[in-house]
């Protein structure tokens, strides 16, 4: 079986299991567990801000870093396709009291202009827009990478009106790698980031929330609050150190292997190449007699495994468990179901 749903159904790789087995521990409610604080100092240092805040999963990252920066009653900014507001099931208006606003769904390619024009100021009758967020890389873009420049120029806007600026940050490791950016530019621009640890990067779960210290701690009481308190979760902590030591200049290797699947599938007119900037390839079927279940029925069928995302639009993830062995299989596979249509 070749599974490309997600980088997310990875499992742990030996050495990292290793780690987990032997990894200290101490109970993370009382913030004594050795390992969750230097997984914590790690992914604060990577990114140049004070602290980092770890949680159970990215959605519970992302709420908190916009509850940290929205008050009840205030308005968010962001892409129409941003996971924010399209897969967190309303977290943001059902937890926090969020009104969400969104530009038009254009993947990574942003309008600063447009976007600064969106923002309204506090005053009776309007909702007063507080934050905006930034998906980097961005899924239903097609793993695409807001280019730095353009991150600059945001920067500038959010800190004119006076409003935050978050990072939607699952993958951004790719984006760092993608574009050769450090990490570290990232972080400057962005008042809060939330960072996965098990897209791309193998560990079983878990993500970070980062930012000023003062947030952080600010951030822990609404952790506690949402349920994501943990005991001794050095045991998971370990699994993250070990990704961020290990996994990240490797993601150029799945970067590689998208693209070599999205140049072999580019004659059946479903994916243009040079779109594959990281580890996503998304197939427009549009032009097809297939839609999207059944391509991903009839591979599933097959040994391989991909994700319908939209009725004519599937998606393929490379990650650490899929081998060039994989990628040839996945290619014979879906360029037989695509041929026969």
């Amino acid at each position: 079986m070749v599974d490309l749903r997600s980088d997310t159904v990875t499992r742990p790789t030996p050495e990292m299991r290793q780690a987990m087995a032997y990894a200290e521990v101490g109970d993370d409610v009382f913030g004594d567990d050795p390992t969750v604080l230097r997984l914590e100092a790690r992914a604060a240092e990577m990114f140049g801000h004070e602290a980092a805040l770890f949680a159970p999963s990215g959605t519970m990252a992302n709420q908190i870093a916009l509850q940290l920066q929205v008050p009840s009653g205030g308005e968010l900014l962001a892409g129409a396709d941003a996971h924010v507001v399209t897969y967190e099931l309303g977290a943001a208006a059902a937890l926090g009291g969020i009104s969400t606003r969104t530009w038009p769904s254009v993947g990574a390619d942003i309008d600063v202009d447009q976007i600064a024009a969106m923002i309204r100021p506090a005053g009776y009758p309007s909702v007063p827009t507080r934050a905006l967020a930034v998906e980097q890389t961005h899924n239903l873009g097609g793993g695409t990478v807001v280019p730095l420049p353009v991150l600059r120029a945001l920067r500038e806007v959010s800190e004119k009106a006076g409003v935050g600026l978050h990072c939607d940050g699952a993958r951004i490791w790719h984006a760092a790698v993608a574009d050769g950016v450090p990490l570290s530019a990232y972080g400057e621009l962005f008042d809060t980031l939330s960072v996965c640890l098990s897209k791309g990067l193998g560990a079983p779960a878990g993500s970070l929330i980062i930012g000023s210290r003062e947030n952080m701690a600010r951030a822990r009481v609404l952790r506690k609050r949402l349920g994501g308190g943990m005991r001794q979760v050095g045991i998971l902590a370990a699994a993250g150190l070990h990704a961020l030591e290990n996994h990240i200049d490797r993601l150029a290797d799945d970067h590689a292997r998208a693209r070599r699947l999205a140049e072999a599938l580019a004659p059946y007119g479903v994916v243009d190449p040079a779109a594959v900037r990281t580890n996503i390839v998304l197939l427009d079927l549009s032009k097809t007699t297939l839609d999207a279940p059944s391509l991903t029925a009839r591979a599933a069928e097959q040994g391989v495994l991909i994700s319908p995302m939209l009725p004519s639009i599937a998606r393929i993830i490379t990650h650490l468990d899929v081998d060039d062995a994989g990628v040839d299989r996945a290619i014979d596979v879906l360029g037989g179901v695509l041929g026969s249509a």
